[in-house]
């Protein structure tokens, strides 16, 4: 769908009453989504898998830890992972919207103990169909709301969706609340989302929006705080995070991203930073409190 499009689509959502613009939004998506539950959770394996490679050289050992999930998305696949891959004690994971439905739940229970040779048994009075180990909170705000003091804090393309004074608040309650050496692990995608949809335009074209000109174009259901990774890190060290790990891909020179890239007049908030630093991307980093 041509970005133009899918943004006039998700600005006519928004003179919707609240929940029933939710409610239009998920059906749009779903239309629109052709994607089995198999190919889904193949995306996220990948996650999984760089996750323990990484985790491995590090000699970090999430056996019997307990983790905090925040943005749980549709179904709960990173969860698992940590509990049957990673052997984690518990995970809660938590979620802005209400996303999980007992069905997909159900149908993920049965491909994830087929494909990855386990016993996941739905709890019979859980309202999702979740295993023991794995609790879901919905509708709830990180940033406002209590949060669990747990071994490990995750986060999945979720940071780049956040308000970058929400990002700096939620890290600073981590390092006030949680105990001395707590993990924090993030992936994070920085790119513009309506390149997602539109291979016409660059990964970085909202870059060339001022704040003003952004905030009339992005509407909530595709919200980007445009952080580049050293407004990321700026903030992690701010807060008093040591980093562990960093690891990223930038656009490379030749490619069709890199000559898409070269076109966007770029607004002089981002003229300071080098292309690397612009068009880094599939970031993992792994901080220590």
């Amino acid at each position: 769908m041509n970005h133009k499009l899918k943004t006039f689509l998700f600005k006519s959502l928004t003179l919707l009453p609240n929940k029933v613009d939710d409610y239009f939004y998920h059906k749009i998506q779903m239309f629109f989504d052709k994607t089995t539950l198999e190919d889904r959770l193949k995306s996220v394996e990948s996650t999984y898998l760089r996750l323990n490679a990484i985790l491995d050289k590090l000699e970090i050992d999430l056996k019997d830890r307990t983790v905090f999930e925040f943005g749980s998305g549709w179904f709960p696949a990173m969860p698992y992972f940590f509990k049957y891959k990673f052997k984690t004690r518990n995970v809660m994971t938590f979620d802005i919207n209400e996303h999980f439905q007992r069905k997909t739940v159900l149908e993920l229970n049965a491909i994830f103990s087929k494909k990855y040779d386990c016993n996941i048994k739905d709890q019979a009075n859980n309202k999702y169909g979740l295993p023991k180990g794995i609790e879901y909170f919905p509708n709830y705000n990180i940033v406002t709301q209590d949060i669990p003091v747990v071994d490990v804090v995750f986060s999945r393309y979720v940071l780049s969706h956040m308000k970058e004074i929400d990002v700096i608040g939620f890290h600073n309650k981590i390092i006030n609340q949680f105990k001395k050496g707590t993990y924090v692990i993030h992936f994070i995608s920085p790119s513009d989302l309506r390149q997602h949809n539109d291979n016409t335009i660059s990964q970085q074209e909202f870059l060339k929006y001022s704040k003003l000109e952004w905030e009339n174009i992005r509407t909530k259901f595709d919200y980007h705080n445009r952080l580049r990774l050293p407004q990321f890190l700026e903030i992690f060290n701010t807060c008093g995070f040591e980093l562990v790990h960093l690891e990223y891909e930038s656009t490379k020179v030749g490619s069709k991203q890199y000559d898409l890239f070269k076109k966007v007049n770029l607004h002089e908030d981002y003229i300071k930073y080098s292309t690397e630093e612009l068009t880094a991307g599939n970031i993992l980093v792994i901080l220590k409190s």
